[in-house]
């Protein structure tokens, strides 16, 4: 701590340092200019924090500054200041970048990944380079309180609801249960229990993951201690929710469904969750107990609050510097320059709406349906088609299904088939990229992805994939960055998901199917891109 004198001021005298306005003002500044640039990425947290898998994400900020508190209430005031800041000014300077770039693709992930980068380079720009980056712990933790990118939230969904499942029906055979696993459908014979995306155990794991990096910075042990508590938080979190998972298909088993819904499923939910944090702890005693000089828990964690509030005051006390005062300049140029010239969103585009789609086609006639209004609403599409067609010479009908999105950038987007097929009780046989061929339409050649789905003894043949902006992706990643090409270049970020399904019936070859497939296929291309505009 910096020293004191008896002729100075009572408030140096008790704290150690002096009220610095200048600087106090350079980064008052620098805070409010910020707003602008990362605006949406706020609203954007906001609406994620209301969602149950993310509602921890108030807590994080504040558990951050916690760290940050401790991390200075452990070092003193620098005798001279740093000279080392320009390194933080330049990180600043990518941050805008790089939130500039989402605001304009108008994807609020990217600002607010943005954001993390700017609060870090801020820390480093204030502190200086060699004492900052020890400071970057803290600004680190603020990633837990970021929603995972959509496409990557929905694989890990696929994933973990897989394991779960299957995990689930291994405790219930264990207690002697007659259980079948279709999908992520748990058969139980009387009762049938579906591991739908609330049961996949991401409401558990981003909490769980954020309190065992906190709990690794507390740990007093070696660094392999560390790093071995953090990595067992998510093995712990799947594991145990899949033990709750098949504890309730137990529970409806011998009790009835009402042990699936309501209070007790969100009860069993709160004990795993605890649970987990138990487990985490209990390895905690377990390794203090591998060490030479043994300590109780309450020792081996180093929470402790005493004197953060003075800490907390030194936020009066920034020196004004000409890099503090670059970072604050430019992140107001940038937030001004934004506000003033950023582009009006582009006219969506020239489409029609599906329920105009035709009823007949080339000698084929269909009839559409709704989704339940329990599927629509996780689809979440601006407008789409469930429909299914039938010919006089086929024999076996064709579905024909199409969501369309508007915009992809703003927590909406495209849903794979991957996702939906478990949830209804399929098991995907294959799964492959496939090249077709429609000469006469603007499509041409391009490869859909053709999967081979079952459930019992039903098969059916499968092709998908996401038709953006008159190009077509199998993949998901692809997709994503597509949108964000499009929407940089031309402010576009609507496309849809295209699918095709039919029975493999009786003795029928897949060829057969597939032939059927593209038959429909070659009817329905030329009238799509009235729909699902180029």
């Amino acid at each position: 701590m910096a020293e004191t004198y008896p002729s100075e001021p009572l408030s140096v005298r008790r704290t150690g340092f002096r009220l610095n306005p200048a600087g106090l003002a350079l980064f008052a500044l620098l805070l409010a200019a910020s707003l602008p640039v990362f605006w949406i990425g706020f609203v954007s947290l906001i609406e994620a924090w209301a969602t149950p898998e993310y509602s921890h994400g108030p807590l994080i900020p504040l558990i951050s500054l916690y760290l940050f508190l401790r991390e200075l209430r452990h070092r003193g005031l620098p005798q001279t200041p740093p000279t080392d800041r320009w390194p933080g000014v330049l990180v600043t300077a990518f941050a805008l970048l790089v939130a500039i770039l989402g605001n304009i693709v108008n994807i609020p992930d990217i600002v607010t990944y943005a954001f993390i980068i700017w609060t870090a380079g801020v820390v480093l720009t204030i502190f200086g380079w060699r004492r900052g980056i020890r400071h970057q712990l803290p600004v680190f933790h603020l990633v837990f309180m970021l929603p995972l990118p959509q496409f990557l939230y929905w694989e890990m969904t696929i994933f973990l609801q897989g394991v779960s499942s299957v995990l689930g029906v291994f405790f219930v055979d264990l207690a002697g249960i007659p259980v079948f696993l279709e999908g992520n459908i748990i058969d139980l014979g009387v009762y049938k229990l579906q591991v739908a995306e609330a049961c996949s155990g991401l409401r558990y794991l981003f909490p769980i993951l954020s309190f065992s990096y906190l709990f690794a910075i507390l740990y007093r042990g070696p660094f392999w201690h560390k790093a071995l508590l953090l990595l067992s938080a998510a093995p712990i979190t799947v594991f145990m929710n899949a033990f709750r998972i098949g504890v309730i298909g137990i529970l409806v088993n011998y009790y009835g469904i009402e042990h699936a819904e309501g209070f007790l499923h969100l009860f069993e939910g709160w004990v795993i969750f605890l649970a987990c944090v138990g487990l985490l702890m209990v390895m905690a005693v377990v390794l203090q107990r591998m060490t030479r000089d043994p300590k109780p828990l309450s020792d081996a964690i180093d929470f402790d609050t005493e004197g953060l509030a003075p800490i907390l005051a030194r936020v009066t006390a920034i020196r004004p510097s000409a890099a503090l005062a670059a970072a604050a300049g430019l992140t107001l140029l940038v937030g001004l320059g934004w506000s003033a010239l950023k582009a009006p969103p582009a006219p969506a585009p020239d489409r029609a709406s599906f329920a105009t789609f035709p009823r007949a086609l080339d000698g084929w006639s269909g009839w559409t349906g709704e989704l339940d209004p329990e599927v629509a609403a996780v689809l979440a599409a601006d407008d789409y088609i469930a429909a299914s067609f039938t010919a006089p010479s086929e024999a076996a009908e064709v579905g024909f299904f199409s969501a369309f999105y508007l915009s992809q950038t703003e927590g909406s987007g495209i849903h794979s088939p991957e996702v939906c097929l478990p949830n209804g009780g399929w098991e995907v046989f294959s799964l492959d990229p496939h090249a077709v061929d429609f000469p006469n339409t603007v499509y041409g050649t391009f490869e859909v992805n053709r999967a081979v789905i079952q459930k019992g003894l039903e098969r059916q043949l499968v092709y998908y994939w996401f038709e953006q902006r008159g190009k077509r992706f199998t993949n998901d990643f692809a997709a994503k960055l597509s949108v964000v090409e499009d929407g940089f270049r031309i402010g576009r970020t609507d496309g849809a998901l295209v699918r095709f399904t039919t029975p493999i019936v009786g003795n029928e070859t897949e060829a057969a199917a597939d032939a059927r497939l593209q038959r429909m296929m070659a009817a329905v291309l030329p009238e799509l891109p009235g729909y699902v505009p180029e």
